[in-house]
């Protein structure tokens, strides 16, 4: 894989396009938490993920990491699939990780990953890597992007 200004530029454009999927999903798999945790969480227009697509695609060093896991995950196939489980696993939870920030939300991310993950399967043409890419981008922007209550305030923790 050779990755340079316009395949990073290209792989914005694909993460941007897939918005009726990803959003889709986040929006699943935030009601699926929110239920579970017993709280109000806000639903995501496709609008309000492309803003956020563009943000993570503005920091170039952030931006060719995430070019690169996607173009990865888009191409990733294994004869049989269950060897390769694995690897799609450690890459879609890394990108979900990226894309969601900083601690803790990038371990938050991550753990989400593996939620939206059994929420997602691939049609039996698709390569194996794709439903990982679309939990992981959901699950990265679902946890970016506000609408949880407990991130829209000041942490009681703050230390002045």
């Amino acid at each position: 894989m050779h990755l340079t200004p316009a395949v990073v530029a290209a792989e914005r454009e694909w993460v941007r396009e897939r918005a009726p999927v990803v959003v889709a999903l986040l929006n699943e798999t935030r009601a699926e938490l929110a239920e579970r945790f017993d709280a109000d969480v806000a639903e995501v227009s496709p609008d309000q993920y492309r803003d956020a697509v563009d943000e993570v695609f503005a920091d170039g060093d952030l931006a060719v990491n995430v070019a690169a896991l996607v173009r990865l995950l888009r191409e990733l196939d294994v004869e049989d699939d269950y060897p390769g489980f694995v690897v799609d696993e450690l890459l879609g939870r890394e990108l979900a990780g990226m894309v969601a920030g900083t601690q803790p939300l990038r371990l938050l991310g991550e753990a989400t990953f593996h939620y939206a993950d059994v929420l997602t399967e691939a049609d039996a043409d698709d390569p194996a890597g794709l439903d990982d890419l679309d939990a992981a981008l959901a699950a990265g922007f679902q946890t970016r992007l506000p609408g949880w209550a407990w991130t829209e305030s000041a942490s009681p923790f703050g230390v002045e």
